[in-house]
């Protein structure tokens, strides 16, 4: 991105919450860090609000259940509050948020504009990455019961879709052309 494009892209964003979400190995991360990097807002990665057991029990292959997961939407919800409440309504947060029930959570009574930035890759890519990975709880053996759960988020639900097969800078470079054209 050249620093003209971004630095028009980046004054024409408003104040909002980033969900960036999607299975593991999508880039949620690098996308989060570049995006905070590039407009200077909170950032919260989600992996780190997880329970010392949800951690363990991902680690050990097993996949989360609805009721594993609530305590950790509910963390995530209260950090976008005091988002909304702290900081002029600007976050960043990764978020797996692979279903809608847990969108809504993550959205109930939020008084600013919160869009899911829903990362996608082919399967093959994010397996190879999940391979790569090092120092990370999840295994590449769980990435098909997240594939399994993940619904798709609709129109309705605030979605930007991006693909994230590409270099980081294009990905963030197509981010906040999108997000500015909001």
């Amino acid at each position: 991105m050249n620093d003209l494009n971004a630095s028009s892209s980046i004054h024409s964003i408003p104040p909002c919450l980033l969900v960036i979400m999607g299975v593991s190995g999508t880039g949620k991360t690098k996308l989060a860090k570049n995006l905070h990097q590039s407009l200077g807002w909170p950032y919260q990665e989600g992996d780190a609000l997880h329970s010392i057991e949800n951690i363990q029990k991902m680690a050990s292959g097993i996949p989360l259940t609805d009721q594993d997961r609530l305590p950790w939407l509910e963390k995530c919800h209260t950090w976008l509050q005091n988002c909304v409440e702290h900081n002029d309504g600007k976050g960043i947060l990764t978020c797996s948020a692979l279903k809608h029930q847990y969108r809504d959570i993550l959205r109930k009574n939020i008084q600013s504009p919160l869009y899911f930035i829903c990362l996608q890759v082919p399967k093959d890519i994010v397996a190879f990455r999940l391979e790569k990975r090092q120092n990370h709880f999840m295994p590449v053996s769980l990435l098909n019961s997240q594939i399994d759960t993940l619904e798709l988020p609709t129109p309705d639900e605030n979605v930007i879709f991006i693909d994230t097969r590409h270099d980081p800078a294009e990905t963030l470079e197509e981010t906040l052309k999108r997000l500015s054209q909001r």
